[in-house]
């Protein structure tokens, strides 16, 4: 069911109702005395000539009350009921009266020299700074922009989104060779003898799990041994392949040139070599990433990603103790006393968002100004009337009070003077 004019007031409108009302009564109550003056002058003007300027007062009185009154109301309805031409003027061009008024905004007011001009004097950069620069603001805007991207992210498909990472993943990780690429970066890590420490760390580890696993070394060689040999030869060559082992590990780490060490470097220049020219080597490593990441795997991967990565954020996003509440608060308390303090970051800021809002109105003007034409065409000539009566119609009774009164004043100067010159 429709609801009616006063259903759809506002408290703020039907407040303004109320006090129209008090007023078209003063306006009213206005006429209606000169009414009685002019009635009770007219009565007695025989006995009293004087009350021929009162009548003369209280006609002039009444004549400005109604033609304010007629002028008021044909600007919202016709008077009583009445269709006369030229009245019910805001119901009848409503939409004409949008028109003309988006377009007075448009020609007026979204103009890049009026925008650019206001805007240079708001010292935008500077008032954002020190906005922002209270804690209370920052976590405010932290806060509202997590649930902003909460919002998102559950909004997202996540079967949308596991594909656009297994397209990517696809894209710019699978389907690309790997040899060439891999070859050229090992070939720059030997040629600068950055591997080096990779392979200090990978004997030191040896080494400190020979240490830790003597007892590893027994029977390991001495089971292959004959078993006619005393089972003293057999400590005694598990013991020697041991120390062997020690010896030869601790040679490695000592010696900046030993031959094992210059071995692993010919061994991964070769590597890195064949990696970018030698098709054998590439297209084995090409199986190798096809094997390890076939369709299904990657799309599971995908899967897995995304759900950690969602999961992680969401969780992050609604905890206002998190580490990104926090760090995403201070880095904008941060930008905010920057803004305050920095001089050139201002001028930056504010010329950056001034050519931004003057190319923005330049180039949509008449997109935000048919906000307000297509606005009124929607709106119902009844409602439309009503609201615009409720915010103007109190000052349209003073018209119509100041009208009772000049009339007044009118219609006595207008007695006395005939009175005067052609009595």
């Amino acid at each position: 069911m429709a609801r009616t004019p006063t259903e759809l007031l506002s408290p703020a409108d039907q407040q303004r109702r109320r006090s129209l009302s008090r007023m078209k009564a003063v306006a009213l109550g206005a006429l209606l005395f000169m009414a009685l003056v002019f009635v009770f002058s007219f009565a007695f003007e025989q006995d009293v000539p004087a009350l021929a300027y009162v009548r003369a007062a209280a006609e002039g009185g009444m004549v400005g009350a109604l033609a304010d009154w007629f002028a008021v109301t044909a600007l919202f309805r016709h008077p009583l009921g009445i269709p006369i031409p030229h009245t019910a003027i805001i119901p009848n061009r409503k939409d004409e009266i949008g028109q003309t008024l988006g377009d007075f905004v448009e020609t007026e007011f979204l103009r890049g020299d009026v925008v650019r001009e206001k805007l240079e004097k708001s010292a935008i950069a500077a008032r954002l700074g020190e906005w922002l620069a209270v804690p209370d603001h920052a976590e405010r805007i932290a806060a509202e922009g997590s649930v902003m991207a909460s919002s998102v992210l559950q909004a997202l498909s996540d079967d949308d989104v596991q594909g656009i990472i297994e397209d990517l993943a696809r894209e710019h990780l699978i389907d690309p060779e790997w040899g060439p690429p891999l070859g050229d970066w090992l070939s720059r890590i030997v040629t600068a003898d950055a591997h080096r420490s990779a392979v200090d760390l990978g004997f030191d580890t040896i080494a400190t799990w020979l240490e830790a696993n003597h007892t590893s070394f027994t029977g390991l060689f001495s089971r292959r041994l004959p078993g006619w040999v005393p089972s003293l030869a057999h400590r005694f060559v598990d013991d020697a392949v041991y120390n062997e082992a020690i010896k030869f590990v601790a040679a490695v780490q000592a010696d900046p040139h030993h031959p094992a060490r210059v071995a692993i470097d010919g061994y991964l220049a070769r590597l890195a070599d064949n990696l970018q020219h030698d098709p054998a080597t590439i297209g084995r490593l090409e199986d190798a990433k096809v094997s390890v990441f076939d369709s299904p795997r990657v799309r599971q991967l995908a899967g897995e990603a995304w759900n950690t990565a969602k999961t992680g954020l969401l969780a992050s996003l609604a905890d206002p103790k998190s580490a990104l509440r926090q760090r995403a608060a201070a880095a904008l308390s941060e930008i905010g006393e920057r803004l305050t303090t920095d001089a050139a970051l201002q001028r930056r800021v504010d010329v950056w968002v001034i050519d931004a809002a003057v190319f923005l109105v330049d180039r949509y003007r008449h997109d935000i100004a048919s906000i307000i034409t297509d606005t009124v065409e929607r709106w119902d000539a009844e409602e439309t009337t009503e609201k615009i009566e409720l915010m103007v119609g109190r000052d349209l009774q003073y018209i119509r009070l100041n009208g009772t009164i000049v009339g007044a004043l009118a219609g006595l100067a207008i007695y006395t003077i005939a009175h005067a010159f052609f009595r």
